[in-house]
């Protein structure tokens, strides 16, 4: 099993003190002989319509020297669980979490929005000293 982002602890955290619950940790899917693993599923009741919200968050920390490495790393890793997601469980929404400051620096370039915005990518977008939601694409 592949190492919890240093992150991983601040995020459940933030999704339960947010009333989510935590279903999966992690979300793990299996396409015929491949095996993935989302960091996190979780869902929500949403009560004016008496059902649930199911998400499924992969987290990325980008403490790498190359922010840019670290992007084109989970973007490639986001549409493969997009891709699974739609066969696996298509009423679930996929987000890439990341802390503040990487959206601040890097998130905000115009490149980045652009690919962001080709790829579909949901952004969940959390303040790890804070312990808070700053941006949910919903």
């Amino acid at each position: 099993m592949a190492a919890k982002d240093i992150y991983h602890a601040i995020v459940c955290k933030i999704l339960t003190d947010s009333d989510w619950k935590i279903t999966h940790d992690p979300l793990q899917i299996r396409i015929d002989d491949v095996d993935l693993a989302i960091d996190l599923g979780a869902e929500n009741l949403i009560a004016a319509e008496n059902d649930r919200e199911k998400v499924a968050i992969e987290i990325k920390s980008f403490i790498n020297p190359s922010g840019i490495t670290d992007f084109h790393a989970a973007v490639g890793q986001y549409m493969n669980y997009a891709q699974a997601l739609e066969e696996f469980d298509p009423a679930r929404n996929l987000f890439l979490a990341i802390p503040l400051d990487t959206y601040n620096t890097l998130f905000t370039k115009r490149f980045i929005q652009k690919a962001l915005q080709r790829h579909q990518i949901k952004l969940f977008v959390f303040d790890p000293e804070n312990g808070v939601i700053v941006q949910w694409e919903k």
